[in-house]
């Protein structure tokens, strides 16, 4: 019998309370991906990689742990893919959309900044392609 690969969704933060809250609340709704979550400071360029659908979220704007993350993706092509951003603040989200920019991730366009319904932000980052 042929077994369907499950795909993977990445949630990267700073690993703030309030950021691990939000990708708390995100990785519960992602019932049909295998979810890693990782700090900034743990990150590996290999979890990017087999990531079909990845969020990022940071409290602060320009936060270090970023950096390498930051750099990474001026050099990788990861057109087509979802993205998500989150924070508290719109300045941070700002940060983390000029990261995610030249990657060519398939950023869904409006960060989540800690308000509103966050299944149907997560179902609409899906929904990117």
């Amino acid at each position: 019998m042929l077994k369907l690969v499950e795909e993977t969704a990445l949630i990267v933060t700073d690993d703030t309370e309030s950021t691990r809250k939000i990708a708390e609340a995100i990785a519960a709704k992602l019932k049909n991906y295998k979810v890693v979550s990782t700090t900034a400071k743990d990150f590996a360029g290999t979890d990017l990689l087999a990531a079909s659908l990845c969020f990022f979220g940071a409290e602060n704007s320009e936060p270090a742990s970023f950096s390498y993350i930051f750099k990474m993706l001026q050099h990788i092509n990861l057109t087509g893919r979802p993205c998500g951003i989150f924070s508290g603040s719109k300045k941070t989200a700002e940060y983390l959309k000029k990261m995610v920019h030249d990657s060519g991730l398939a950023l869904y366009t409006e960060p989540f900044l800690g308000e509103g319904d966050i299944n149907t932000w997560v179902k609409k980052v899906i929904s990117v392609r």
